[in-house]
């Protein structure tokens, strides 16, 4: 059985799969090498399955001597493993599929918008449109065009086509492209690190997949689990190089909802950022004293960083270089202006509750909840610790982020309507139980988000300081904007964080995963089991994210 990285690949035999007769004889001399081209997903894998056993000597070509195999067990084994994890996690979440369609067979919530949406244009009618609803039709026209074809293939006929449950099941399928697409993206951002096992691999690609958030809105026919495959893959293509693709991809996440156009100017980042820091390599590598990273993260370097940026950005040659790279998601991004211009905002639909502004504790909120998904990882005894040395070291630059901090909870803190009247969100009770029960509440957490930020910062230590700031830059953007605080808005930068940060310890891995099936638990637990009315209604009303 190949990889499962070996999916995407053309179909070829592999080269221990030949018998020795078939091999052609190794030249005298090797020819010149050419150059390599940028490999594509599918050949991690399956370059560590044609690698030659410890204590073999290779060929010179690469390739494993006559009688040689060119997979092992560990290979095997990792295959098989993530076949069965993912295999599993299907299983599970069906069975889930069927139980909450059994309780909630009608649409709810924001699918009272969605799903007689897409039932119109199961019906052929393009032209309706929902005034309520605020994003594109990607999810829409992806439902039409996986059950239309489904419907015809099997002969399904009347209700059961575009019904809300057969429209939930589309998300189902978005759900199982991601566990593969976060296997890969994981091989890809982590390949060097040799250390890491096959197991710990499939470990994680298993907890991403049942991230809380995310993996509750796998059951309803929300804009989340497409959204997040399209942009998932479309960064697993621009990883590779292919940033044709990566665009096409980055569209269409953008189709399902406009702030993805943030993670396509992320995808171009990556690949200016690649380039800043050849550069900056280049530059600096006869100073032993330079580093690439942001582990010294002094003021000096900090400086030092930012003109070497303005001199590289100021070069001609070099944007004309950064111009011909990233040219397919200029264009992707020049598409989307030419969409904000025209409809004169990003919203589509109704836009009274859905407006712009500078919502800078929003930033707080996010680094809060990523410390609360990943707290195995960031609220650690050691992290806690280097957080009070390096408190106690640069008293003065930690003062000051405490008073800007405390400035812009007290000039840029919004209430959005929803988040008060609407308690159905979890967000709901996290505001009445921590928020409001004082006014000076939000001001007293100060040093909560300074740690959270710190530690934050620090998991991402081993990424370069141009990787840092393009992706801060990106979280600003998807973050700052948003009045209304939500749960949702949070998934894509989480999830693009946690895939970044270097692999903890199995023993912390397992703790996570075990703390989001603990809160995944629950979550379906209240949704099911504790419904309730509101007084002026008969509907039956459940907890949520």
């Amino acid at each position: 059985m190949g990889s499962p990285a070996a999916l995407l690949a053309p179909s070829r035999p592999p080269v221990a799969a030949l018998s020795p007769s078939l091999l052609p004889p190794f030249p005298a001399r090797p020819p010149p090498r050419s150059p390599k081209p940028s490999p594509s997903p599918a050949d991690g894998l399956r370059l560590r399955r044609q690698a030659p056993p410890p204590g073999a000597q290779p060929s010179p070509e690469g390739r494993p001597l006559p009688g040689q195999r060119g997979g092992g067990s560990m290979e095997r084994g990792e295959a098989y493993g993530f076949s069965a994890a993912m295999s599993g996690a299907f299983l599970l979440s069906c069975l889930l599929f069927a139980a909450i369609n059994r309780h909630q067979r009608g649409p709810y919530m924001d699918e009272v918008f969605h799903v007689p949406q897409a039932q119109a244009y199961c019906h052929g009618r393009f032209l309706q449109w929902d005034p309520m609803i605020t994003t594109l039709p990607g999810l829409y026209l992806a439902s039409v065009g996986v059950v239309k074809p489904a419907a015809w293939l099997f002969g399904w006929t009347g209700s059961v086509v575009c019904s809300a449950a057969m429209l939930r099941f589309i998300n189902l399928l978005f759900s199982a492209g991601n566990f593969y697409l976060l296997y890969l993206l994981l091989f890809k951002i982590h390949q060097k690190n040799k250390a890491v096992s096959g197991f710990q691999r499939i470990l994680s690609t298993l907890t991403l997949a049942v991230f809380p958030t995310l993996y509750f809105f796998t059951f309803l026919y929300y804009t989340d689990p497409g959204s997040v495959f399209f942009t998932l893959f479309a960064y697993l293509m621009c990883l590779y190089g292919n940033h044709k693709t990566s665009a096409l991809l980055g569209f269409c996440g953008f189709m399902f909802r406009q702030t993805n156009i943030v993670w396509t100017v992320f995808c171009a980042g990556n690949v200016v950022a690649e380039k800043l820091n050849e550069a900056w390599k280049t530059e600096f590598q006869k100073k032993r004293d330079e580093k690439i990273s942001s582990r010294k993260g002094s003021f000096s370097d900090l400086i030092r960083i930012l003109w070497f940026l303005i001199e590289y950005l100021l070069s001609l040659k070099n944007l004309v270089t950064l111009a011909a790279l990233t040219w397919p998601y200029i264009v992707l991004v020049t598409v989307f202006f030419i969409f904000v211009f025209i409809n004169g905002g990003i919203v589509v639909g109704d836009r009274s509750s859905h407006e712009a502004c500078l919502h800078f504790p929003q930033l707080f909120y996010f680094l809060s909840f990523t410390v609360f998904f990943s707290f195995p990882h960031l609220l650690t005894p050691t992290k806690i610790r280097k957080f009070f040395l390096s408190l106690r070291k640069h008293p003065v630059q930690y003062s000051l982020i405490a008073v800007m901090s405390l400035f812009l909870i007290w000039k840029f803190t919004y209430v959005h309507k929803y988040l008060l009247a609407d308690n159905r969100h979890y967000t709901f009770y996290v505001w009445r139980k921590i928020f409001q029960r004082h006014e000076l509440v939000k001001y007293i957490l100060v040093p909560v988000y300074m740690f959270a930020g710190w530690s934050f910062a620090d998991t991402l230590k081993s990424k370069s300081i141009f990787w840092i700031l393009m992706y801060f830059v990106c979280l600003l953007a998807v973050t700052v904007p948003q009045k209304l605080l939500e749960f949702r808005y949070f998934i894509l930068p989480f999830l693009i964080y946690r895939l970044n940060i270097p692999f903890p310890s199995l023993y912390r891995q397992l703790l996570e995963l075990a703390f989001y099936i603990i809160v995944n638990a629950v979550t379906f637990y209240l949704f099911l089991n504790k419904t309730f009315q509101w007084p002026n209604s008969d509907e039956i009303q459940r907890f949520m994210w």
